[in-house]
């Protein structure tokens, strides 16, 4: 097992351990009108995947798309959406201020890329995007670490099938894999802030560095993470066509209604489990066997997903007539 692998595991496992520990202590997610949950619960479960994360970085070796030059920018960036999560997770922090973390951070990152003015503006909207639709999906136990797990690992795969490094993705897939054993239903620890926006950050900004530097296709990273994209972006798009406050808390993604109609945490994770590792499993077979099929791919999937979400719009207003 390489090194970076084995501190990365070591890390993020004994991180775990003293995160529950140290539970009493820590802040504090408290069940509210907007909540799927019933008690209070740690919140800053984050952190030991970014000690993980941080264990394995050493030797982590180049990134695909990332000149030498600049992983210091990635590195930087990373590290101020996750500071500002942190305090967010703590103490809270004003919307305003988070934003405009994630979007320096993101441009700085968008800059680095060999891109015209107008695709760097378009780059940095969807990295924001990315960071904050995967801590809006972070409201069922396990949803989002194993969505992480997934398309890391798909990542991991498209690297080692075009012949570059894949140290960094697997490093990262493995450093959520501690939390979520303790995040499975029922939860004993939340991903909070910390972990969720900056799993989101990453998802983004090396999904498409590995585009911009040739170890994978355009339609890889998307399809490694469709089943969450879709899910928050048809939920504020939904939101907003109707005049609703779409920067509000709120109970409406898929996963959430899945959860209130009766599938509960349990349900709801098995669902979007499969969902994440089908999605995860076409984009490695497809870079492996046809990379020319993945755009098709891409469609089916968003095509099921939007079926599903269909057949769940149905019911729930069903059940609300009720």
């Amino acid at each position: 097992m390489p090194i970076p692998v084995l501190a990365t595991i070591v890390a993020a496992t004994v991180a775990v351990a003293i995160l529950l520990r140290c539970a009493r202590w820590l802040p504090q997610a408290q069940p509210g009108s907007r909540s799927l949950h019933a008690k209070p619960l740690s919140r800053v479960g984050g952190l030991a995947i970014a000690a993980g994360i941080a264990a394995g970085v050493p030797g982590w070796g180049p990134l695909a798309g990332v000149a030498s030059e600049s992983a210091w920018i990635f590195a930087v960036a990373s590290l101020a959406v996750a500071a500002v999560s942190l305090v967010d997770d703590w103490r809270g922090t004003g919307a305003a201020a988070r934003l405009a973390v994630h979007g320096c951070a993101a441009l700085a990152v968008a800059s680095t890329f060999p891109l015209d003015p107008v695709s760097i503006a378009a780059t940095t909207v969807a990295i924001v995007w990315m960071a904050n639709l995967f801590n809006f999906m972070d409201g069922n136990d396990g949803l989002a670490a194993i969505a992480a797990v997934c398309g890391f690992a798909a990542y991991a795969a498209a690297a080692n099938a075009s012949g570059a490094n894949a140290v960094p993705y697997a490093c990262i897939a493995l450093a959520a894999l501690p939390f979520l054993v303790v995040n499975l239903p029922p939860a004993r620890i939340f991903m909070g802030d910390v972990g969720a926006v900056t799993l989101g950050f990453a998802a983004a900004t090396l999904g498409i560095a590995g585009v911009v530097g040739g170890a994978w296709p355009a339609w890889l990273p998307p399809l490694a993470f469709v089943t969450l994209i879709c899910d928050a972006t048809a939920t504020l798009v939904a939101r907003a066509l109707r005049g609703e406050r779409v920067w509000q808390a709120h109970k409406l993604h898929y996963y959430q209604r899945v959860n209130q109609m009766g599938a509960g945490h349990r349900g709801t994770l098995a669902l979007y489990a499969a969902l994440s590792a089908g999605s995860a499993a076409t984009a490695i077979a497809c870079i492996v066997a046809s990379p020319r099929s993945g755009w098709l791919a891409l469609a089916a999937w968003i095509a099921l997903i939007a079926l599903l979400f269909a057949t769940i719009d149905y019911h729930w207003r069903r059940r609300t007539i009720r």
